[in-house]
């Protein structure tokens, strides 16, 4: 004798339906609080010294990709040993060795790429301050503080002033 019913009851069918919505709903916001805070908590340093040979490989007999400056923002993505894989602000990655990078925080201008645009140096966090300088897309910058969406920052040259964060990259 079968005493299950023949067809499963609307009710039911709707209350297993809403129980795998929300297993997958679940799984998904599980899924993302182990994935996203790896990319949002990578490391961050800059390069130190001037004409770093970002390599193709983790050592010395590996080729030369690019030549980086002094105070040069990079992402750690991966490490071997003392070298580390490095991206910069155009997604390049390459090689480079521990003992030519730093923590010191440093931003490059990201904006206007491809562009004779300059992005706005001003005197304080907001708009409304004066324009002290400009600066072309790739310039470097030493970050000395971050505050409501704005990077208090320094150039080599000595002209210091504020740049919105969403115009940098680096830390």
């Amino acid at each position: 004798m079968n005493f299950l019913p023949s067809v499963v009851p609307h009710y039911l069918f709707h209350y297993f339906a809403m129980l795998n919505r929300s297993f997958s709903l679940s799984f998904f916001i599980v899924f993302l609080f182990i994935l996203l805070p790896v990319r949002a908590s990578a490391e961050m340093v800059s390069v130190s010294g001037d004409d770093v040979n970002l390599r193709g490989g983790p050592g010395t007999t590996y080729s030369v990709k690019w030549r980086y400056g002094s105070g040069f923002p990079l992402r750690v993505i991966d490490k071997k040993g003392e070298w580390l894989k490095v991206e910069d602000f155009e997604n390049d990655t390459g090689w480079l060795h521990r003992s030519l990078i730093k923590n010191t925080g440093f931003m490059i201008v990201k904006a206007n790429k491809d562009s004779d645009k300059r992005i706005n140096i001003r005197s304080g966090p907001g708009t409304q301050y004066k324009i002290v300088g400009m600066a072309h897309y790739g310039v470097v910058f030493k970050t000395i503080k971050q505050q409501q969406g704005w990077a208090h920052v320094r150039h080599e040259s000595g002209l210091e002033g504020w740049i919105k964060r969403t115009l940098l990259w680096g830390f």
